[in-house]
C-alpha cells in the first residue's frame, strides 16, 4: 500500500517535540486542556475514533505499515505532525517497558460541567483513588454501565490520580477519550451537583444502608473513597446518604475499583428495569 502522507524525518533526541512527548510522559495532564502524552496503536487508534485532536503521530521508522490503516481508516487533522525516527529514539522517550513503534501528541476534550447532565445523570465522584489502573478501571466501568460523567476530586487529603496517566489510560481501554471527565475541588464539585439536584451518596462501611436499598434511577453521584481508607469523615458527612455493598464473605472490603463496578452495574440494572416498567 503506498503511502500517501509522508513523515518527516527527524534523527535528534533534541527535537522539540521529541522533548515534548518525553514530558507529557513524565508529567502526564499539569491542567485541563494540556498536551497529553499516547503510546502504542490502541491508544492511538481509541484516540482518533473519539475525535480527539493529535497534535504530533510519531512513528518508528520501519515500521510504517502501522502508519498506513490509520490513514485508510480515519482523516487525520491537516494540523497533524507525522514524524518518522529511529526506532532507538522513541525506545528513550516512552515509559513502557516493551515500547510500541508509535506514539502521539494530543488534545484532549475539554468537557464543560453540563456534559455530565442529562435527565438520566449517573456520575462517579472519584476521591483519593492513587491507583492508575483502579482510576482506568473505574472508567471503563462508568461509560460500560451507561454513567453520564466522572469527577476526579484534587487536593491534598482527597486528590485522584491524573487520567492522562499511561496507566490510566490504557486500563480505561478508551473510556478516558469519550466519558465526560474532569478535575474538581471537593467544594466547587459539591456545589455543582447540589445546584443541578443530583443526589449524593458515599460510599462506606460505617452506618450505611445496603445497596439494595438505595433507589439509583434519579439524578445520583457515587462517591468513591481510596484505596487504603476511603471516604475521609468530613466529606462522607458532606454527602445525602451512606451506602455500603453487603460481602457475605470473609473480606472486609472491596477493591475501590471493583466497588464502583458493582454500583454502577446496580444503577444501571435499576435504570433498565425501570424503563420496562414504563413501557
Amino acid at each position: 500500500m503506498t503511502i500517501r502522507i509522508v513523515p518527516r524525518i527527524i534523527q535528534s533526541k533534541q527535537n522539540p517535540r521529541l522533548k515534548e512527548l518525553r514530558t507529557a510522559l513524565q508529567r502526564p495532564g499539569r491542567g485541563e486542556g494540556d498536551i497529553v502524552a499516547l503510546e502504542g496503536i490502541h491508544l492511538v487508534t481509541e484516540a482518533l475514533r473519539s475525535g480527539v485532536t493529535l497534535q504530533t503521530l510519531f512513528i518508528a521508522q520501519g515500521h510504517e505499515h502501522i502508519f498506513a490503516p490509520l490513514l485508510d481508516e480515519f482523516s487525520l487533522d491537516e494540523s497533524t505532525e507525522i514524524l518518522a525516527l529511529p526506532y532507538e529514539l522513541l525506545n528513550e522517550a516512552v515509559t513502557t517497558e516493551t515500547p510500541q513503534p508509535i506514539a502521539a501528541l494530543a488534545h484532549p476534550r475539554n468537557w464543560p460541567w453540563s456534559a455530565m447532565l442529562t435527565p438520566q445523570t449517573l456520575i462517579v465522584v472519584l476521591s483519593g483513588i492513587q491507583d492508575p489502573g483502579n482510576l482506568g478501571t473505574i472508567l471503563r466501568s462508568a461509560e460500560a454501565f451507561g454513567a453520564t460523567g466522572a469527577i476526579c476530586l484534587t487536593g491534598p487529603n482527597n486528590g485522584t490520580v491524573n487520567r492522562w496517566n499511561p496507566k490510566a489510560m490504557r486500563a480505561s481501554a478508551g473510556s478516558v477519550f469519550r466519558l465526560p471527565t474532569l478535575a474538581s475541588s471537593e467544594s466547587k464539585a459539591l456545589q455543582h451537583l447540589r445546584e443541578a439536584g443530583v443526589r449524593t451518596i458515599a460510599t462506606s462501611s460505617h452506618e450505611a444502608s445496603p445497596l439494595g436499598e438505595h433507589d439509583l434511577t434519579g439524578p445520583v453521584a457515587l462517591f468513591i473513597g481510596s484505596e487504603g481508607s476511603g471516604l475521609s469523615t468530613q466529606l462522607t458527612a458532606l454527602c445525602d446518604a451512606r451506602i455500603t455493598i453487603p460481602c457475605p464473605g470473609p473480606v472486609e472490603s472491596l477493591n475501590a475499583a471493583v466497588a464502583a463496578s458493582v454500583l454502577l452495574y446496580e444503577a444501571s440494572r435499576q435504570r433498565q428495569q425501570s424503563t420496562l416498567q414504563q413501557t
